[in-house]
């Protein structure tokens, strides 16, 4: 009842941040991946061929993000709402046109920058600034959309190619954010909510309100990203290089489409599930729920021979990923306050691009060294398990002192 209440007062903030997170799709790997095969067909490519170009763009979009992601702390949501929109809409047109590889390369950074990185980055921080005690369900709810999207775009787009063919898909892709996305965001947006359930006073004056200059010389910050970034390292190379991988087991294109609705359930369910524990025992406590699950997904689908295995995996991918993605929107403004959130979330999200881009290019590199994917997988399933450690100790040292002042002023000795 406490959570359908929540929904039902919150309704305009949180399906605008879902509006922003569904478009954010088409800069998502997930969606790119789809049309890998015609992008390696029509510009004669091969998997590390484009996992590297892939590599690249992201890379500059993670560079880019760190300074654009501080208009989210200068502009209103609605503003910088509308501006990603539009050039992500730019960018779905420069991808139905590409004819070259330059063209190819400067499409996907603007997917990237403004699917991937802003979209997401200014729906987050519009909640975790926007609530408090409720942040963790304001960025479970908000980042369905991710799901929603995983959901749903992979069939539409299988029967759009077939239809029109691919370049025609990002065209329909780039109408729909002008038509659909830009006016229901911008009007949802457009009202800032101020929060009602906030923290007490004296919780409010003990949290310390972090510089991004103080941030990046707090070795914690270092700690948190060796654990946070390998979901976004792990997965995006399963997305990317999935085509790879079902060639090597023997295994059905249809399963993995089919697999994606699973995936999104698990997902949708583990988001959920994770919003309502921080909020009861805070993100800092959770940190070592989603690194497990993401290593037995790597274990299945390195080791595992039955096509069913993709079923199982992707459950312990939605898992993991539904309490990563809740432990990313609500621990900087936990640990760091929400003065600059803006600025120090685009370091995270700009660390998180670069994490993404990284796992397609290095990955593609040993694909094509002859190191199989599904032996790499094996071997992320490993870090995973030894990370989890990291998290177990830093969960400890964060959980209780989060907002005590004297963690504070134990913390501003590094600083």
């Amino acid at each position: 009842m406490d959570f359908l209440k929540f929904l039902k007062s919150n309704v305009r903030w949180l399906v605008g941040g879902l509006t922003l997170t569904i478009f954010a799709s088409f800069g998502q790997t997930f969606f790119i991946s789809l049309f890998s095969d015609k992008i390696r067909e029509a510009f004669a490519l091969t998997d590390g061929g484009f996992g590297m170009i892939y590599m690249i763009a992201t890379l500059a979009s993670a560079a880019t993000l760190v300074q654009m992601g501080k208009l989210v702390d200068r502009l209103s949501v609605a503003t910088v709402s509308g501006i990603v929109l539009v050039l992500l809409a730019i960018a779905c047109v420069g991808m139905a046109s590409a004819g070259s590889l330059v063209g190819l390369f400067f499409s996907l950074f603007a997917l990237r920058l403004f699917g991937q990185g802003m979209l997401t980055h200014t729906a987050q921080t519009a909640m975790g600034r926007w609530y408090d005690q409720e942040r963790g369900r304001a960025v479970s709810v908000t980042s369905v959309g991710h799901n929603l999207g995983e959901a749903v775009l992979p069939a539409l787009v299988l029967i759009f190619v077939a239809q029109f063919g691919w370049r025609e898909v990002w065209l329909i892709a780039a109408g729909s954010l002008i038509l659909i996305a830009l006016p229901v965001s911008c009007w949802l947006m457009n009202s800032k909510r101020i929060p009602t359930h906030g923290a007490s006073p004296e919780t409010v004056t003990s949290i310390r309100q972090w510089t991004r200059a103080e941030v990046l010389r707090d070795p914690y910050f270092y700690g948190l990203l060796v654990g946070i970034l390998a979901p976004a390292l792990i997965v995006t190379s399963f997305y990317f290089h999935h085509k790879n991988l079902l060639e090597l087991k023997g295994w059905p294109e249809e399963i993995y489409a089919a697999a994606f609705f699973l995936l999104s359930i698990s997902t949708v369910v583990s988001k959920l599930v994770a919003g309502a524990l921080i909020d009861r025992f805070t993100a800092a406590k959770m940190l070592p729920m989603f690194l497990l699950p993401l290593a037995a997904a790597c274990f299945v689908l390195g080791w595992g021979q039955a096509s069913g295995s993709m079923y199982l995996a992707v459950v312990f991918i939605g898992l993991a990923m539904g309490f990563a993605n809740s432990i990313l929107g609500a621990i900087w403004p936990e640990i760091y306050g929400v003065t600059h959130l803006g600025t120090i979330r685009a370091v995270a999200v700009a660390a998180l691009v670069f994490s993404s881009a990284l796992g397609p290019g290095l990955t593609g590199w040993l694909i094509d060294c002859q190191v199989g994917f599904d032996r790499q997988l094996v071997g992320m399933g490993f870090y995973c398990v030894v990370v989890t450690g990291l998290m177990v100790w830093l969960a400890k040292r964060l959980g209780d002192q989060r907002l005590s002042a004297n963690f504070c002023a134990r913390r501003s000795k590094w600083t």
